[in-house]
């Protein structure tokens, strides 16, 4: 899905600037890609599940950038054409909690929370960083063609929260539930530009616009493309009626208003009726050209 991966590498060159951006963007990640192990004796090893290279780096120098250490390791997917897949895992530490603890994804007991608590994302640019390490862990965009995009989420709550974050920004997302996970998803260029500019994903939100435009761009040449052939078919038909109905008739023993009118279908078989009352002398409305070749064809019946 290339739109999927431009969106995971425009978010993962987003280098955020502040320790609480950082921690937003860590508890995201870690609520949408983690799983916690326990150790047994109050000790647990996390560790992240992601599709991407980049996002794994992403999330290896947040880490160390709290100075927590981590390893990447890979692995084959037994389905879906094997793909490689990263896990970067966490054995833990007191460093570890403490700082998994501020990020809000372990509680002060080393327990997994189900989402963070509202000190983690009480700041505007927190929660776009923590939509931000959602969509790294567990988003997917499809496009451009009726764009979709989604977040999967292992619980309902988890997505319900996903989408009261994005509503705090402007956004909106709904949810769904497919049995073995949820989902927070937006449909429409829109409303999944709301979400990834809240995100940070500028880049993308214009190529998913300009898309658009040049999709409305080709209906509309296509829809006057056809709407020109649709004319010229029914002028073509009725040209060809007029002549014929001419043909038939003595031009000679014709009042003088019909035979310039008349000479003047002979002379130009192809031309529209407001050709040929622009042709005439003095010139006619095309209402008048009209009503004159409608007698043409009465007198030529």
């Amino acid at each position: 899905m290339p739109l999927s991966e431009d969106l995971r590498n425009e978010l993962a060159a987003i280098a955020p600037e502040a320790d609480c951006d950082r921690l937003a963007e860590l508890s995201g990640l870690f609520h949408v890609a983690g799983s916690v192990h326990l150790r047994g004796r109050g000790e647990v090893a996390l560790h992240l599940d992601l599709v991407s290279s980049a996002v794994a780096r992403r999330a290896f120098a947040l880490l160390r950038a709290f100075e927590v250490e981590s390893e990447i390791r890979t692995y084959q997917q037994h389905a879906f054409g094997r793909a490689t897949r990263y896990q970067l895992h966490v054995e833990g530490g007191v460093h570890a909690y403490e700082t998994l603890h501020r990020a809000g994804v372990l509680d002060a007991s080393r327990r997994p929370l189900a989402h963070p608590p509202q000190r983690v994302l009480s700041r505007r640019c927190c929660r776009g960083a923590y939509l931000r390490g959602a969509l790294l862990g567990a988003g997917s965009l499809s496009g451009p063609r009726d764009p979709h995009l989604e977040i999967r989420s292992a619980e309902l709550g988890g997505a319900r929260f996903l989408a009261e974050v994005a509503a705090r920004q402007g956004a909106v997302l709904h949810v769904l539930d497919r049995g073995r996970h949820a989902v927070a998803y937006a449909k429409g260029t829109e409303s999944i530009a709301d979400a990834l500019v809240a995100a940070g994903a500028t880049d993308v939100v214009l190529a998913l616009e300009e898309s658009s435009v040049l999709a409305t761009i080709r209906a509309d040449a296509n829809r006057l493309a056809n709407a020109d052939h649709a004319n010229l078919v029914r002028t073509s038909r009725a040209a060809h009626v007029q002549l014929e109905a001419v043909r038939r008739l003595d031009l000679d023993a014709l009042p003088d208003d019909l035979r310039e009118l008349a000479s003047l279908r002979l002379r130009h078989p192809t031309a529209s009726i407001a050709d040929l009352a622009r042709r005439c002398r003095p010139p006619l409305t095309k209402a008048s050209a009209y009503r004159r070749l409608l007698r043409l064809q009465e007198l030529a019946r």
